[in-house]
């Protein structure tokens, strides 16, 4: 079981300014609490996508990903298991299990909670593109597949499969 006791010594107070927000394998990826702000005890990580914004199959060595469902349709696949979860939903999926997800509906939005945080929110700002929150950058397809690897398996991250299609 994963503890959220941290390191937190002062509050901290953002908003969506202050909040850095990446452009990330064809989606837009708002910090909400970066492991910086939480002692390193999790990352909460706001996404919004169209059909299509997905990852490829991977697994998180140090971290357990929770997916909450805010708006919009995701198939999830984990292990053997592929779920449809919609606006409500919660996925709880453990580090070192294989997993992956695809916005299946017209546009998504949800939150990724890792904990403890420090790798993924890491990663993605690494792998992605940052977005002032004016015009989103002009981005081209993001990292080559070997690219993408490299850089996730920096961040404790292993991609053991392709992308999963809508």
């Amino acid at each position: 079981m994963t503890s959220l006791s941290g390191n937190i010594s002062t509050p901290v107070i953002t908003d969506s300014d202050t909040q850095k927000a990446v452009m990330f394998l064809g989606g837009l990826v708002r910090m909400r609490a970066e492991a910086a702000d939480t002692g390193g005890a999790y990352a909460l990580l706001e996404h919004t996508g169209e059909r299509g914004y997905m990852s490829p199959l991977h697994l998180h060595e140090a971290d357990e990903e929770t997916f909450f469902i805010l708006d919009g349709t995701l198939r999830v696949e984990v292990g053997n298991e592929v779920r449809s979860v919609g606006a409500g939903a919660l996925a709880l999926l453990p580090r070192g299990l294989a997993h992956g997800f695809v916005v299946t509906s017209p546009t998504a939005r949800f939150l990724t909670l890792h904990t403890p945080g420090g790798g993924f929110d890491a990663f993605v700002e690494e792998a992605g593109v940052p977005f002032d929150g004016l015009v989103p950058p002009a981005v081209g397809p993001g990292l080559d597949p070997e690219e993408l690897t490299r850089v996730a398996a920096a961040h404790g991250i292993q991609i053991v499969g392709p992308p999963l299609l809508p």
